[in-house]
């Protein structure tokens, strides 16, 4: 049984500890949708101060939502649009502080105003990204990249194609 933590006010020590409560929470399970959603509800559980954190997985060319935690949300974003295509196409983590002034960006949820996006990465394709939107600019720093890209590291172990 899962029991929610109170995690440090160190946030490296917070995502350390995440990482390896994720590696446990997961191991074992062979189905990747639960998994994902496992996933998604530990990362809703840990971060302060977001509105909706989740997966959109490649299929047919373009991100499809996954698993997630928050307001119901856009279902297809084509690669290179709006802030996960863009992740999606660089493979690269990507924050912005302002998703206001991000050229093309998709809205799902009005109240979004910082977002973060982590590639997902599975034997050198992409696999999908995990998207984490806060309703404060400026929400996610690189202490928060680092974390996450950890978190997606310890999770692409436990997704089976």
């Amino acid at each position: 049984m899962f029991q929610k933590t109170n995690y440090s006010d160190d946030l490296a020590a917070g995502y350390n500890l995440l990482a390896k409560q994720l590696d446990a929470l997961l191991e074992g399970e062979m189905d990747t949708v639960s998994n994902l959603s496992n996933a998604s509800a530990l990362l809703n559980q840990f971060l302060e101060n977001i509105n909706w954190c989740g997966f959109y997985l490649l299929k047919n060319n373009e991100l499809l939502l996954g698993p997630f935690q928050g307001l119901p949300a856009c279902v297809h974003i084509p690669i290179g649009k709006g802030v996960c295509g863009t992740a999606a196409q660089s493979k690269q983590t990507l924050i912005v502080d302002d998703v206001n002034t991000f050229p093309g960006h998709i809205a799902c949820d009005s109240a979004s105003e910082s977002e973060i996006v982590v590639p997902i990465v599975v034997n050198d394709g992409l696999y999908g990204v995990l998207d984490i939107d806060s309703p404060e600019k400026g929400r996610f720093t690189k202490e928060d990249q680092i974390g996450l890209e950890q978190f997606v590291e310890i999770l692409t172990k436990h997704i089976h194609l």
